[in-house]
């Protein structure tokens, strides 16, 4: 490239990252994914040291992205919120390329002893400042372009996780600090869920949540929305003992009463950082929120200070990014898929990429609602995002690139959901009130069927092991299993003659169904597959008919009794065991010794006899599953929703709005200590 293509590049890079930035920052509406945005930057940068001469004081390598919104008043921070360098290789390598970066610019020998460093994640979030006056807070601010802020005091005040007051007797006159605000997954999807059982607009992911919320004039938003933070810094400090290092800095902090987050280490070289990167990315699926990398600090204040800063970052510092879990692709065709209870779920057929660890082909568009909302189309460019075990996603369309037919009409119509069912050709129907469509022929559908017998094999409900999809559908195409009551009569010669099985594999399964015979009640019920009957709600109808006569023949007044049960519920119970295909397969399952009847739980028996639990938050060593069962085991029962009915409420840290309506209601509260005392006890201590 010579110097005037270079230049040409050069303005077209820095406008384009431009846009970029106002999207994300002020508009919170990034139209590229993060790794889109990085190769821009990158490719900026690049160019940028090949010509110094070019380099201009206004590009955005010189300064943070993004403006202040006219609608929120202006915060100078007296220390600027300057962002990080990006270590642009993922492996490894790019802990020991910072390592020998920070050796050489304290010119430090290879004798000479290791530099201590702290690691910790990135949190993919907003960027905030907390400005606390003798203990109280007083402000906070955004980042915005790093040296001017915007004010955000009403809504982040109703984040549960910062404190109001610091816990000191004697706190400093000011004490800035700097952290992220994010929504935890669990918290984005039951916002999601809400939302789209009232057809409103869902968010798109957890960190334009969690900016959107804060970053609007209405603090009841932010305050529906079970926001989160944590520090990772300070900004400016009057009469507060500095510690010597990060990690003390954070120590002191967290003994303030700020939140600060534990997945950090404190340790000598390159190895800690290397071992710091590969055990998060190994766990980073299982954490409660979105990160896209971690961040490696000189540890010690001294050489920090040392370091100094180059432009934009600090020399002490770097980010080091994974493998980003949005990806731009091209939608090549929308098709349909039928799920087990005869959901019609649009899928769209992707140019491959690699995205999240994996090359994807399908994402889900989720319903025909999703689709019309994001208004995606074939061969448009769109944003897919996958994260660990959690299916591909069409996130958004990037509009700028749609292909036209002339200079306003796209060339691809928009999608329609099918009248028929792709799979039997029975009609596809919307009822009122509901976001899916279903095919309307049940059983007799294949790819329900299919789906049906699956549910049926999985864990929490009949728990066949080695029952999975690809075999299932072996054994529907080849006709040798129509209902879930064909399982239990599988020989051993038709099963080692299946493609991929063998004797030893069709032993195994066999032995599996013959293991699943006895299950208890509230398993084969949720087995069953019926619609808006989880495994909470089967459990309650076990325990409140006992047998599954009873509850076959139970009436909707009879079904309104039982807790949990409303009436859509109960229309899907009688809708169910009033089909005659339904219960002739019942009837050779009966035969088979699929269940034993018998309550879930003993009535009235137990140290929790009569109690309902609600579960919120995350508690320090127990699982929700680990303490959902341990509370059944006494007799108790756990809740999904708090209600005056509720006796305890369980929380853990980020509680969220179960915590707040618990002690709206004057509901006890019990942290993980209150419910193993509870457990060992019978009574609050």
């Amino acid at each position: 490239m010579n110097r005037a293509d270079a230049e040409a590049r050069l303005q077209q890079l820095r406008a384009e990252i431009e846009d970029h930035n106002y999207n994300y920052y002020v508009l919170d509406n990034p139209v590229v994914p993060d790794a889109e945005y990085d190769r821009l930057f990158r490719e900026l940068q690049s160019l940028e040291q090949q010509y110094p001469e070019l380099a201009t004081p206004d590009s955005p390598t010189r300064r943070v992205g993004g403006r202040p919104l006219a609608a929120f008043a202006p915060v100078h921070h007296r220390v600027p919120m300057l962002s990080i360098r990006t270590e642009t290789d993922t492996t490894p390598a790019g802990a020991l390329a910072f390592d020998a970066r920070v050796r050489k610019e304290l010119g430090l020998s290879e004798a000479e002893p290791a530099v201590e460093y702290a690691a910790e994640l990135k949190f993919d979030g907003l960027a905030m400042s907390l400005r606390y006056e003798h203990g109280v807070l007083v402000q906070a601010a955004t980042r915005g372009d790093g040296e001017t802020g915007e004010e955000v005091t009403q809504n982040v005040r109703t984040v549960q996780t910062i404190p109001l007051r610091l816990n000191t007797a004697a706190p400093p006159a000011v004490l800035e600090v700097r952290g992220e605000v994010f929504m935890r997954r669990a918290d984005f999807e039951r916002y999601n869920e809400k939302q789209r059982a009232q057809s409103k607009p869902t968010l798109v992911n957890p960190r334009n949540a969690a900016a959107g919320s804060i970053r609007q004039l209405d603090p009841a938003i932010a305050a529906q929305r079970s926001l989160s933070f944590y520090c990772y810094g300070i900004g400016e400090v009057v009469g507060w003992y500095l510690p010597a290092s990060h990690g003390e800095v954070l120590d002191a902090l967290a003994a303030l009463g700020l939140p600060v987050s534990t997945e950090r280490v404190v340790g000598p070289g390159s190895a800690t950082l290397i071992a710091f990167h590969r055990d998060v990315a190994a766990r980073r699926d299982s954490l409660p929120f979105d990160i896209d990398g971690v961040v490696y600090k000189v540890n010690r204040l001294d050489l920090q200070r040392r370091l100094g800063f180059v432009a934009r970052e600090p020399r002490w510092a770097v980010a080091h990014k994974y493998p980003a879990q949005e990806e731009l692709t091209t939608v090549e065709a929308i098709e349909v898929q039928v799920g087990r209870t005869g959901a019609i779920t649009p899928v769209a057929r992707l140019k491959p990429v690699f995205v999240g660890g994996v090359t994807v082909t399908n994402a889900t568009l989720h319903n025909e609602d999703e689709v019309r909302r994001k208004d995606v189309r074939v061969g448009d460019t769109v944003i897919v995002r996958r994260a660990g075990d959690v299916i591909p996603e069409v996130v958004a369309v990037v509009l700028e690139r749609r292909p036209l037919r002339d200079l306003v009409t796209p060339l691809y119509p928009v999608f329609e959901l099918p009248k028929n069912c792709p799979e039997c050709g029975a009609p596809v129907l919307r009822l009122d009130g509901e976001a899916v469509a279903r095919c309307t022929n049940g059983l007799s559908c294949p790819a329900q069927r299919k789906q049906a017998i699956v549910h049926f094999a999985s864990r929490r409900a009949m728990a066949i092991e080695g029952l999975g999809e690809k075999l299932v559908d072996q054994l529907v195409d080849l006709g040798l299993v129509q209902t879930p009551a064909d399982l239990y009569g599988l020989k051993l010669e038709t099963l080692a003659d299946l493609e991929r099985m063998a004797q030893k594999s069709a032993a195994n399964l066999l032995a599996a169904i013959e293991t699943s015979r006895g299950r208890a009640l509230y398993r084969f019920i949720y087995a069953l597959g019926i619609r808006n009957v989880g495994e909470q709600t089967a459990k309650d109808l076990a325990r409140h008919f006992g047998a599954l006569d009873a509850l076959m023949a139970a009436d909707e007044a009879s079904l309104l009794q039982v807790d949990e049960v409303g009436s859509i519920v109960a229309e899907s119970i009688l809708a169910f065991f009033g089909e005659p295909h339904n219960r002739a397969v019942i009837e050779r399952l009966r035969v088979a010794g699929a269940w034993q009847d018998g309550a879930a739980r003993p009535t009235g028996s137990g140290r929790l006899a009569g109690k309902t639990f609600v579960l919120s938050g995350t508690l320090p060593t127990l699982t929700r599953d680990q303490a959902k069962e341990m509370i059944e085991s006494a007799g108790g029962k756990v809740a999904c929703s708090v209600s005056k009915k509720t006796d305890f409420v369980v929380a853990g840290s980020a509680p969220g709005s179960k915590f707040t309506k618990a002690l709206e209601f004057g509901i006890v509260v019990l942290d993980e200590e209150g419910l193993q005392a509870l457990l060992k006890l019978g009574r609050v201590i």
